[in-house]
């Protein structure tokens, strides 16, 4: 009974930590909700650190956080069953298997992070938490980097509006991960500690962590070279409301997007016109005869410039594009996706018999190179991202190589009616104000569904429409200058930084264990 009420525990634990990105009841992250999750990831670790034997408490310790991580991420990206049951049309058994099985593989590198901190945690709670903080740390690093990466709902997300927002223009979203991680194992240890001064000092630590940055925003706000105006640009955000089972079906949603993003970019008026991913579902040889002619003509006369999402390509080799027009070109402008989604875009290997199973339109895409140049307008350089790609700041930081040439403004357009009115959308927009508040940049989104915003270099949306509607949204968005600290860093050398202190702190606690063990072995 006592294991299972801890299971229990570990997974409900878990569940608070997927509601602390985007709360399913608002749509709002929880900041403290996630410390409070972690905190108590940490307190039961400790417990089965501290405990006796006579099996050993690292193999506990793994199975307990792997039920932990395996809640949190089916408590996060659920909606996957709608993309691959309501719209892909595989059987909803095979579907939610499906979504477990991802879940439970990516919590793996929790389950080893866990085993490793409780079997090698020093002594000293000082050191103990460090080693929390970079296995948690590691753990989210390699679910950003294998097998393609998919970091959806890294914990760091749910602080886009809490005191440790102040972090990310320094340490970006790993390393507000690895602050919120520890303060958490320090909470956690402050609430074990017996009362009196080992308590008030881990607890006052705790509150440092937190009072730091709410210090510097108050003070400073973000490092203020990062942040010089670039001037203002209109923009003109159509979001079209294609229902994902209608979008692909000539006659049906193809015909509805033709005609509703044709009319909208003929009649729009702002200086820069935006429509979401793939707007015009066919490739160019299928679409109305002169139907891309006619849109490049409108644009070459005018003031304006387009930015148009579809799929290109011929002979079985296709991109996930965006093509700007505007005066004074010879040829569009042209954006490839460089990070594509598997099973949606591409398909691993031996994977070929479950994308069979579902039927998903435009897969195998051709990925574009990393870097590409931004679109220049108006004494702007905006640089263009489509779908989840947004997930991956270290992808968008390498645009920051050179200053001069870096993005003033960045650009997401996305279709996630793939997942239908849910949470995925408040997710996505959570991840967007992210890197908004890493690179002190405007990030502006214009998406099928939603959610269609404008978000200011500090993270806040300034402007937005309303979900699952047919509209345009007219507005401002004002393009910054300059470089964060953490753009710097990783335009140069991507998040191997954050590896390296994750790897040294855990490589220091094994070599000290190993010297524990040393001493305490009986000398013949």
């Amino acid at each position: 009974m006592k294991t299972l009420a801890r299971a229990l525990g570990f997974g409900l634990a878990g569940l608070a930590q997927a509601a602390s990105v985007a709360t399913p009841w608002s749509g709002q992250p929880l900041w403290w909700l996630q410390l409070i999750s972690l905190a108590a990831l940490a307190w039961q670790l400790d417990t089965l650190r501290e405990r006796a034997q006579p099996r050993p408490a690292w193999r506990s310790a793994a199975l307990h956080a792997w039920l932990f991580s395996t809640a949190w991420l089916c408590g996060t990206f659920w909606w996957l069953f709608v993309s691959m049951h309501t719209y892909g049309g595989l059987p909803a058994p095979l579907a939610a298997i499906a979504v477990l099985a991802l879940s439970a593989a990516l919590s793996l590198y929790y389950a080893a992070a866990a085993a490793f901190y409780v079997a090698f945690a020093p002594v000293r709670r000082t050191g103990a938490v460090l080693l929390f903080a970079a296995g948690w740390t590691f753990a989210e690093l390699l679910r950003n980097s294998l097998f393609t990466g998919f970091p959806w709902g890294a914990g760091g997300y749910a602080h886009v509006d809490g005191p440790l927002a102040a972090y990310a223009p320094w340490l970006g979203v790993y390393g507000v991960g690895a602050v919120a991680a520890a303060i958490a194992a320090l909470a956690a240890a402050a609430l074990r500690a017996p009362r009196g001064g080992t308590r008030a000092m881990e607890l006052g630590l705790a509150l440092v962590f937190l009072a730091v940055p709410a210090l510097i925003a108050a003070v400073r706000g973000a490092p203020d070279e990062a942040a010089r105006s670039r001037g203002r640009l209109e923009v003109a955000l159509l979001q079209g409301n294609i229902p994902q089972d209608e979008k692909f079906i000539p006659g049906g949603g193809v015909a509805t997007a033709l005609q509703w993003y044709g009319e909208q970019l003929q009649r729009a008026t702002a200086p820069l016109v935006i429509t979401p991913e793939t707007a015009l579902p066919l490739l160019p040889p299928q679409l109305p005869p002169g139907y891309l002619d006619a849109l490049a003509a409108r644009y070459a006369s005018s003031t304006q410039t387009a930015i148009v999402g579809l799929p290109l390509g011929d002979g079985g080799v296709y991109t996930n594009t965006v093509l700007g027009f505007g005066p004074g070109r010879s040829t569009p402008y042209r954006y490839d996706k460089h990070h594509l989604v598997p099973f949606g875009e591409f398909v691993p290997r031996l994977f070929r018999w479950f994308t069979d199973l579902m039927n998903i339109p435009l897969g195998d895409f051709q990925s574009g190179g990393l870097a590409q140049p931004p679109l220049v307008w108006k004494g702007q350089r905006i640089a263009p991202n489509i779908c989840y790609e947004d997930l991956f700041g270290d992808e968008i930081g390498a645009n920051f190589r050179d200053e001069a040439q870096a993005p003033t403004v960045l650009l997401n357009v996305s279709n996630i009616a793939w997942f239908g009115d849910t949470v995925a959308i408040d997710q996505h927009l959570a991840i967007s104000r992210m890197r908004a508040l890493e690179f002190q940049r405007p990030m502006v989104r214009a998406t099928n569904t939603g959610a269609t915003a404008v978000i200011d270099h500090r993270g806040r949306v300034t402007q937005a429409l309303p979900r699952l509607t047919r509209g345009v949204l007219v507005a401002t968005v004002e393009g910054r200058a300059g470089l964060t600290p953490y753009a710097f860093w990783v335009s140069r050398f991507g998040l191997w930084p954050l590896w390296g202190l994750a790897l040294a702190t855990m490589a220091a606690a094994l070599f000290a264990a190993q010297r524990r063990a040393g001493r305490a072995a009986p000398r013949g």
